[in-house]
């Protein structure tokens, strides 16, 4: 379970996609990135760009603020990312890989290692997928519950509306019946 979980903590959001870097991809898997890459490369054909994807300039820098906390949390990952670091950091924009590419890195890393990490990740993204799938429920019982709240509003004030009349009515009747008579007054005992 605490391996799902440190790959969960390295699957990100990137263009409306979820995806894990090739770095991190590569530290599961116990390989090089160099090797990952070259790897995929030698077979391209199997990861059109809805599979995988180079980041931008502006989204790795964007992403370097969330890893860079992560980092703090002492990742299993944070010796790779130090070591990295310490060479100046990466040289290439880094690759991004969807949940279809991770699957097809399967094919293509035959290590028993690639194939267990495989399965594990394959298990977290599903994990994050019910995550999801639970919070989006939950947004959707809040508006309801907000438009039943919005009903009941309107309902209470319509019987505090009703209350309000009927205690006017009744103030008025006190007011009529304890004036002080005018005219002709007769004694009856």
């Amino acid at each position: 379970m605490q391996i799902i979980q440190t790959i969960q903590n390295r699957i990100y959001e990137v263009r409306g996609k979820r995806v894990m870097l090739d770095k991190d991809l590569a530290a599961l898997y116990e390989t090089e990135t160099k090797a990952l890459n070259l790897a995929v490369k030698r077979n391209l054909k199997r990861f059109p760009h809805d599979f995988m994807f180079q980041l931008s300039k502006e989204e790795y820098d964007a992403l370097r603020f969330q890893i860079e906390t992560l980092e703090k949390n002492k990742s299993p990952l944070r010796l790779q990312i130090e070591t990295s670091k310490s060479r100046g950091g990466t040289r290439y924009l880094p690759y991004a890989f969807t949940e279809q590419g991770v699957a097809m890195l399967s094919g293509i890393l035959n290590s028993d290692r690639a194939i267990d990490m495989n399965i594990a990740i394959m298990r977290a993204f599903v994990e994050v997928k019910s995550i999801l799938l639970q919070q989006t429920d939950l947004v959707t019982q809040i508006r309801e519950l907000k438009e039943r709240i919005g009903e009941h509003d309107t309902q209470l004030n319509q019987i505090y509306d009703a209350m309000e009349n009927l205690l006017d009515e009744n103030v008025a009747k006190r007011k009529w019946e304890d004036r002080e008579r005018i005219g002709f007054k007769t004694d009856k005992k």
